[in-house]
């Protein structure tokens, strides 16, 4: 591990020194500011020549800023003749821009790879990218890990009701997650139907399955207003669910989403530290898992050259 390098941007600074600990290794020195007219300034202060270097930086509000610190920090390693730069990139940002749908519209998660590798990325670490087809949008090796199996292990351990868990799909396209953790979970899935009138706005249509009765915990890639998981929620509590849980890998939570999450029939919100839980969002109703062990095993096996995808293929299926 001596030619491994960690260093960390100001996105997610915990979660860098969790995962600096479970590597054993310090995080790199480097000093990150602004101009006073905005502009980014990154100065690395050690040598970085022939190492194999890692960068934690989640694509979290603020976004625009987080994703230009991001690649100001690839080109100064890049300009200091790091052997390898890979990104450890947690919430990959603009992933729901990875299509268009509407004429003269951009494919802004394409975008925002080209400019990660041609700010001298060779890889790309990640955790549930929104569109699994993101990965194909780089020219350089992509890992995208599954937050899954850590939020499954939490809900078997501390969620054991006499009447069992149903796993909730909040819409159609979340179906293979929901069931890859219903297997794991061995339990029965259901799926709320809804449509969506317009960008971070849902309406439920209906709810496919059994749940009256039963403890119903619903999975997502990411609660960004809340809104869908607040109306899914209040759906399944119409039709009889005896306890609502819910879990999501990227906890964006803008606007007034966490009291929308306070006041849904929800009896907990299981988030992870992909992006951080910042003191005013806070409640007594989230709880946070970390995934650092997982991305410092995944840094570990990169630097090592062992394989990556011992890590998730035997354990979760479950694909964005």
């Amino acid at each position: 591990m001596n030619d491994l390098r960690l260093f960390a941007g100001r996105s997610t600074p915990e979660l860098a020194e969790r995962i600096a600990a479970d590597l054993g290794v310090p995080v790199g020195s480097m000093y990150v500011s602004k101009f006073s007219d905005g502009e980014i300034r990154v100065q690395i202060n050690e040598s970085v020549r022939g190492v194999d270097a890692f960068v934690v930086q989640s694509g979290c509000c603020p976004v625009n800023d987080n994703v230009m610190e991001l690649l100001i920090i690839l080109d100064a390693l890049r300009r200091a003749s790091a052997r390898r730069i890979n990104v450890v990139m947690p919430y990959y940002s603009y992933a729901r821009q990875d299509k268009k749908i509407k004429p003269r519209e951009p494919v802004t998660a394409k975008l925002l790879a080209n400019l990660i590798t041609a700010a001298g990325a060779h890889r790309l670490l990640t955790i549930d990218l929104h569109a699994g087809q993101i990965q194909g949008f780089f020219d350089v090796p992509v890992d995208n890990l599954y937050a899954g199996p850590i939020i499954a292990d939490y809900v078997s351990k501390n969620i054991v009701p006499e009447n069992g868990i149903v796993v909730v799909s909040p819409d159609v396209g979340g179906v293979p997650r929901a069931r890859a953790m219903a297997e794991v979970l061995r339990a029965p899935i259901a799926i709320i139907v809804k449509r969506r009138p317009e960008p971070n706005r849902a309406e439920v249509m209906e709810v496919i399955g059994d749940i009256k009765g039963r403890t119903c915990v619903m999975i997502d890639d990411m609660i960004d207003t809340g809104g869908s998981i607040s109306l899914g929620a209040a759906a399944l509590a119409e039709r009889g669910a005896a306890e609502i849980y819910a879990a999501c890998t990227h906890p964006v939570l803008s606007g007034d989403a966490v009291r929308k999450i306070e006041d849904a029939p929800l009896k907990q919100l299981i988030i992870t530290d992909t992006i951080p839980l910042v003191p005013e969002k806070r409640s007594e109703k989230i709880t946070v898992l970390s995934v650092a062990p997982l991305l410092a095993d995944a840094i570990r096996r990169i630097h090592e050259e062992s394989s990556v995808s011992q890590l998730f293929e035997e354990t979760w299926t479950g694909r964005s």
